[in-house]
């Protein structure tokens, strides 16, 4: 893998920063609606969007539009919309119906913070507001629309839903396998971060190397990201995290350590992450976008939340 000095370390981190700063700031935006919604929707909506977080999925939209050559404010609606699917989701699975967790990304979930109603009303409407800003702020009518079906496939029944729905009743599919673990979280998890990065490569203009590389880095980062979440469970901690440890664990819920023990997923995770590298070497001499999509995927490795 790349190995980077302190200086290309934290002009990576300067840079993510930057990025995180931006997509903060239009997400805020967005959601600033004055009188024309209520308060009582409004509040929920902001309080989970806005919430600290790594910002990841739409930060590589930004970084894949800018690999292939358009300017990043260009994929900032596309990037808005799929952080506003991720956070519907979460407010969603939070549900006492689904996982019934009650803290995320340090603060209490939407549910325990107002009450369920709010929850689920707060998910459908950011739901509605990312393909209302997909399908009206990306310039180009034919790249829109391209956009829009590319992020209702990936949050829907035969992905992120169906995902959903698989890991929840998995025990009725008789024994688990590999490749069943993986299907799931293809879906559940690499979905919406394959979305991302097609958009920011369909509104970057990407040729179709650089279309078929972008997804293959995809799907790599994908089960690299949910592997090191799954460990997180297990070896990290909650005041890191943001979120409850040991919960998967005893739920009895199958995630990758159950499955294939902690050493054995990380050997995984450093696997993935080195083919997501490896995927991205068409991009070499992309400065520091390149180095920065490098530089956060190596960091799977040492997440700590």
């Amino acid at each position: 893998m790349s190995k980077f000095s302190d200086r290309e370390q934290q002009a990576i981190l300067d840079y993510l920063e930057l990025l995180r700063g931006e997509i903060n700031a239009k997400m805020d935006a967005y959601t600033n609606f004055g009188s024309r919604c209520p308060k009582s929707l409004s509040e929920p909506m902001r309080y989970c969007l806005l919430a600290p977080g790594k910002r990841f999925r739409p930060i590589l939209t930004l970084l894949a539009c800018e690999l292939c050559g358009n300017a990043r404010s260009h994929a900032m609606p596309a990037a808005c919309a799929i952080e506003m699917i991720h956070a519907y989701s979460l407010i969603h699975d939070d549900l006492p119906a689904l996982d019934n967790d009650d803290l995320r990304r340090g603060q209490l979930t939407c549910h325990i913070k107002y009450d369920e109603a709010s929850a689920i009303l707060a998910g459908d409407a950011l739901h509605c507001l990312a393909f209302e800003i997909l399908s009206r702020d990306v310039s180009h009518p034919q790249t829109a629309r391209r956009c829009v079906v590319l992020l209702a496939e990936a949050c829907g029944p035969c992905e992120l839903v169906g995902g959903q729905a698989d890991d929840m009743a998995w025990k009725d599919s008789g024994p688990p396998s590999l490749e069943f673990l993986e299907s799931i979280h293809h879906r559940k998890t690499g979905s919406m971060i394959l979305a991302g990065l097609r958009m920011g490569a369909i509104i970057g203009g990407a040729s179709d190397t650089q279309y078929r590389q972008l997804e293959e880095y995809g799907r790599n980062y994908g089960l690299a990201f949910q592997i090191t979440d799954d460990l997180l469970d297990w070896v990290g901690d909650e005041e890191t995290t943001g979120k409850r440890v040991r919960k998967d664990k005893s739920q009895g819920k199958l995630t990758f350590p159950t499955f294939l023990g902690v050493e054995e997923s990380q050997k995984q995770a450093y696997e993935k992450v080195q083919a997501a590298c490896d995927a991205l070497n068409v991009f070499k001499g992309g400065g520091i976008v390149y180095q920065s999509l490098i530089g956060m995927t190596q960091q799977l490795l040492d997440r700590r939340k």
